[in-house]
């Protein structure tokens, strides 16, 4: 029995257009792609089909996708997708949070991060203790930015801390006629 271990993801970096050479929908003198099949009308479902085809033997779609999600392109089938069926995608943009990512800035790889994901990177950094000069790096934000993302982190994780209700135990009922005995309180720990 083989088994496989999938390979770790690898995003986009910043600035990082090197996919494209990978991608099937770049013609070759070798694999001539008209470039009007991934930008038919609504009802050209044959050219929809062909550009889904190519896209799903495409090994940089992800990179496609998400190249298409993080820059705004609304036009043409990208990643597999048509612009119908990336709109909602487009809408939740910002809010999306994959903790790869996080991972990966945090490791010190420039990648594209939405909102949500910058603010999961601050967490992280002030969780495993990373410097503010290496967050301002991170995130190619200035050293004082930097300070007042964790200030405000800080004062969040306080705030959260005091909004807390505080737990307390209440004793139970003891059946009538039972003492309690010293062993029966435990030990503190």
């Amino acid at each position: 029995m083989t088994t496989t271990t999938p390979s770790p993801v690898r995003h986009r970096s910043l600035g990082d257009h090197t996919w494209q050479d990978h991608a099937v929908c770049q013609s070759t003198e070798y694999n001539a792609v008209d470039p009007e099949i991934f930008f038919p009308e609504p009802d050209e479902t044959n050219k929809i089909a062909a550009a889904k085809a190519l896209c799903g033997q495409c090994p940089v779609r992800r990179a496609c996708l998400d190249a298409a999600l993080e820059g705004g392109t609304t036009d043409g089938i990208r990643g597999g997708l048509t612009e119908e069926e990336r709109g909602p995608q487009h809408e939740k943009i910002a809010d999306r949070l994959d903790y790869s990512r996080v991972n990966d800035t945090i490791a010190g790889r420039d990648v594209h991060l939405t909102k949500a994901e910058r603010r999961a990177v601050v967490r992280a950094a002030f969780r495993h203790g990373v410097t503010e000069q290496r967050l301002a790096w991170l995130l190619k934000i200035t050293e004082e930015h930097a300070q007042k993302l964790y200030r405000e982190l800080r004062r969040a994780l306080r705030n959260r801390d005091l909004n807390q209700p505080a737990t307390t135990t209440t004793p139970t009922a003891q059946p009538s006629g039972e003492h309690l005995v010293r062993g029966d309180f435990g030990t503190a720990a």
